[in-house]
């Protein structure tokens, strides 16, 4: 597959099942994705508070770090050293004014500059870097960065639009909603999918499997297609917000969505209630929100928990999917505590989300047992032109996603 290749669907309403276990895809991914003009997401500022700080973070497959450099900005390196290409930072996240490799011991300061080099000048007079020799020539590879509302990114590009345009202006008062006021950590988990990266993206856009896949979402009424919902996109319909509020539902909707269908059971009792007893942060009553911003990053509030879910591919058919937990930097014990219950919901081993590891599994076992020709049918919702829906019975966001995944790719599409 290469830059001849056809999508089969000018809708997108086809994807070739081969996107999700063709190495020259993924290949093509690296270079055209995640080093062509697109803002990949990198950390929290609040995970940098001190001059030094550092996080370990990644840009598709390559593996970066994060710091708060001692003038208050923030720097983002490829995690090697310019020597001989050693891992440099070993940690997932510390404190150090200056990183040195521990192979030959070359030395790099927060803004990534060669500061020592042991031996430069050799040994008893013999040996060591010969006079051309430049240190500043010798910095570490730095990534162009930038941030909203506390979220920082990188890019490899300088092609691409300053974040705020690039997120645009039907995605950022989502954000801003969010993130209205200073925030605080509350965890974080790791966890390794055994699936192409892809198939989680189509997964957080996807209402539909939403009301049929997680028993407890719809059960205890976090979630449900009956709910008032909707689903909007940004201009490039790459990004998307799906988002459900407990607003206009009747139980005789709810009986005759789930008729004959076992994933709502109205018997089903909590042993301990609590996990609801949560006073929401807004009053907007949203029960659930999924936001994706291309490529791979997601932003979720699930009740009264919330969650940046970045998500890591590592190789053509794993991926790490690493979770951070947050909550607010002025609310009380009691809030705090309601969120760490409620993220229970979420997460590896959640209520809801651990069927979703368990969805992309199966849909990577089933895909790789098909021919290259064979595609998945995304017509939930109609075909034809993809826009916003007013409705969770839709699968619109993932043909944005393809779209905009097919133009970064280069690809040309089918006719009509």
């Amino acid at each position: 597959m290469n830059s001849s290749f056809e999508w089969p669907s000018a809708d997108f309403t086809r994807v070739p099942y081969r996107v999700f276990r063709d190495e020259k895809v993924h290949a093509r991914e690296a270079e055209r994705l995640f080093k062509g003009p697109f803002w990949s997401y990198l950390c929290l500022d609040i995970e940098l508070p001190a001059a030094g700080d550092y996080v370990m973070s990644y840009v598709g497959e390559t593996q970066v770090f994060v710091t708060r450099t001692e003038e208050g900005g923030v720097a983002a390196f490829v995690n090697s050293c310019a020597h001989r290409g050693a891992q440099l930072v070993r940690n997932l996240r510390g404190n150090s004014l200056s990183h040195t490799c521990a192979y030959h011991q070359w030395c790099f300061d927060l803004e990534g500059r060669l500061i020592g080099v042991p031996q430069q000048r050799g040994v008893k007079g013999k040996g060591g870097m010969g006079p051309e020799f430049d240190r500043d020539r010798h910095g570490l590879k730095r990534l162009r960065v930038d941030s909203y509302k506390g979220l920082w990114f990188g890019t490899f590009s300088d092609d691409v639009a300053p974040l705020a345009d690039y997120i645009g202006p039907r995605i950022t008062p989502e954000i801003d909603r969010i993130f209205d006021r200073p925030i605080k950590i509350l965890g974080y988990y790791r966890q390794r999918i055994p699936a192409n990266w892809k198939l989680y993206l189509e997964n957080v856009k996807d209402p539909y499997h939403a009301g049929l896949l997680h028993l407890f979402h719809v059960t205890f009424g976090i979630y449900r297609p009956t709910m008032s919902g909707r689903v909007f996109m940004d201009e490039t319909n790459g990004h998307s917000v799906l988002r459900t509020a407990d607003i206009g539902e009747r139980q005789s909707d709810v009986n005759e969505a789930y008729s004959g269908i076992d994933k709502y059971r109205a018997d089903y009792r909590l042993a301990d209630a609590s996990m609801f007893d949560v006073a929401p942060d807004y009053d907007d009553r949203v029960t659930n929100m999924i936001m994706t911003i291309f490529p791979n990053l997601m932003l979720g509030q699930v009740a009264n928990t919330f969650q940046v879910r970045h998500v890591r591919p590592k190789g053509l058919k794993e991926f790490e999917l690493y979770w951070t937990y947050f909550g607010f930097a002025d609310e009380d014990e009691t809030a705090t505590e309601g969120k760490l219950r409620q993220s229970n919901f979420v997460g590896p081993a959640g209520y809801i989300s651990l069927e979703d590891g368990e969805a992309g599994r199966l849909v990577q076992i089933g895909t790789d047992r098909r021919s290259d020709e064979d595609c998945s049918i995304v017509e939930m919702g109609g075909r034809g032109e993809i826009g916003d829906a007013d409705t969770l019975a839709t699968e619109v966001a993932l043909r944005g996603f393809w779209k905009r995944y097919v133009g970064a790719m280069g690809w040309d599409v089918a006719p009509c």
